[in-house]
């Protein structure tokens, strides 16, 4: 079976794709121009969200600082690549969307941003590895001024889990996504 390729603002049902599907592997890619300076360091986040469209709570941000949701639910994944999983069966009921964000690590000596970042990507695999659904961002223009960006987001829509690509730049960070989704970081 061929992945499911999406476009921004388009989605695609999981449930659909695969019935029996538990667990999926959310994983992120991208490529960095070389520089002279600092190279931008990227970092993939997932927000658990309620039908507000905020965030359950501070511990349901989870990335490399915060490996796993308070549910267990969804896990950041320490590998050669950029992964979360996540346990649809085992995600509570009050979560109504999980956001998948990619930021510009603030923390280095000159924080970057998306200006530098290639062929990025997110997709959805099963366990084994097979990728079900994929969306490439699109390269474009400003992204000198993006430091961070929603790339998708895993939805229910009745009773059954669907991925959608998003592809909104922040110019604000973070930060501004925090703001946005309720977070305090």
């Amino acid at each position: 079976m061929a992945p499911v390729k999406l476009i921004r603002g388009s989605n695609t049902s999981l449930s659909q794709l695969v019935p029996t599907l538990g667990t999926v592997v959310v994983g992120f890619g991208w490529h960095v121009v070389e520089s002279n300076g600092p190279a931008v360091e990227l970092v993939p986040s997932a927000i658990m969200c309620g039908d507000s469209g905020q965030a359950l709570s501070d511990e349901h941000l989870v990335f490399f600082n915060q490996l796993v949701s308070p549910d267990g639910a969804v896990q950041y994944v320490e590998t050669d690549e950029e992964q979360i999983e996540v346990d649809l069966s085992a995600v509570p009921s009050s979560v109504a969307k999980i956001v998948f964000v990619v930021y510009a690590d603030p923390d280095l000596r000159q924080p970057g941003n998306f200006g530098a970042v290639r062929r990025a990507y997110v997709r959805v695999t099963d366990r084994s590895g097979t990728e079900l659904v994929r969306y490439d961002i699109e390269e474009n223009s400003g992204l000198d001024s993006i430091t961070a960006m929603v790339f998708a987001e895993l939805y229910r829509h009745s009773g059954a889990w669907k991925m959608r690509a998003i592809g909104q730049g922040y110019s604000t960070g973070l930060k501004g996504v925090a703001d946005d989704f309720g977070v305090r970081i």
